[in-house]
């Protein structure tokens, strides 16, 4: 019973959006029933950097990296630039002033696991959402907010990149990387027609990667700030699918 819940829980795909035609893995993660934690840095505060790094830390604490990706944009020595919220305490403070870049382009957001779940807000929502967060990481712009596609994202843009990002639903995360550069269009387009999420926030792009050892994949682009991830004490990972091509009927037609 346990294997065939998390198979259900727990799942990696390749999906087709046909605005797009450009494939995306996408990990869902159920925070009910897997270890869902952020992480930036050890005990002395230094940051982890690699996936490997990281999974070499929780060795140490006898538990194993089940999945992990970058999780949020972060300054040339590592450290947020943003909020990051980890085990309960805050790390970096929730940034809402003005500035050039993905980061700053409003609305941005916040992903976060609280009590009842999951959740993607706009920054300016956090602090009503705030007690009992588990972690939290800020990061932008968001690419969903109510269902509704971030306004200065162009369907025709040219600017195409690698990029990864997080949508919720139905009380789980999607976790999204494409497997060939997107735009931002095609992205939240993605999350909002297939994987039928309301909220979504960009991580990143460029430096885009994704831990699986289910998947045998350790990506290497570049050294990362903030990573998002699933932890297991047991000596078996959670069972993985691969699920065949899935397709918006209605992608990109609104």
């Amino acid at each position: 019973m346990r294997g065939a819940l998390l198979a259900f829980l727990f799942l990696a795909a390749s999906f087709t959006s046909e605005a797009s035609d450009q494939p995306f893995t996408v990990v869902r993660v159920d925070p009910a029933s897997e270890n869902l934690q952020v992480f930036w840095g050890d005990e002395q505060g230094k940051p982890f950097k690699q996936f490997d790094h990281l999974s070499t830390w929780l060795h140490g604490k006898g538990k194993k990296l089940v999945f992990a990706m970058n999780a949020g944009m972060y300054h040339p020595d590592f450290s947020p630039v943003g909020l990051l919220v980890v085990e309960g305490k805050q790390v970096s403070p929730l940034n809402t002033a003005a500035g050039s870049g993905n980061f700053f382009l409003k609305p941005n957001g916040v992903f976060a696991l609280a009590p009842p779940g999951p959740m993607v807000v706009e920054a300016g929502e956090y602090p009503q959402v705030a007690n009992g967060i588990r972690f939290a990481t800020q990061s932008g712009p968001l690419l969903l907010r109510n269902g509704v596609i971030h306004p200065a994202f162009n369907a025709a843009s040219k600017s195409r990149l690698i990029r990864n990002g997080v949508g919720v639903s139905g009380g789980a995360a999607f976790f999204v990387i494409s497997e060939r550069p997107v735009t931002f269009y095609e992205m939240a387009v993605f999350f909002r027609d297939v994987l039928h999420c309301k909220d979504a926030l960009y991580l990143d792009g460029v430096v885009s990667s994704l831990y699986s050892a289910d998947l045998q994949r350790d990506d290497r682009r570049a050294e990362l700030g903030p990573i998002v991830g699933v932890t297991s004490d047991r000596t078996a990972n959670p069972l993985t699918e691969k699920m065949p091509p899935g397709k918006a009927d209605d992608a990109g037609k609104r």
